[in-house]
């Protein structure tokens, strides 16, 4: 049976925890200082639901993926930015 452009990437995952190699040394592990959200510990989050063109929404995911950030942190500090944050 041939195995897909993905097989061995399956079969890493399919590996006990103990036997899974380190990461990448290319995979981004920490934000950069400008892009590190806070929030305090006994906060509460919750969904924040927006209709954005199904097209629009792949290329900011594809590129989000890119820069190694997520859609989450781009958008809180895009909110954060134009309104502020609560004293």
């Amino acid at each position: 049976m041939a195995e897909g452009k993905f097989g061995d990437l399956i079969k890493q995952a399919r590996k006990p925890a103990n036997q899974q190699t380190s990461k990448p040394d290319n995979q981004i592990t920490d934000l950069p200082n400008n892009q590190q959200t806070s929030k305090p510990a006994n906060q509460k989050e919750v969904n924040l639901c927006v209709k954005v063109p199904e097209s629009l929404r792949r290329h900011w995911a594809a590129e989000s993926k890119r820069q190694g950030v997520t859609m989450t942190e781009i958008i809180i500090q895009a909110l954060s930015d134009r309104f502020g944050t609560p004293s």
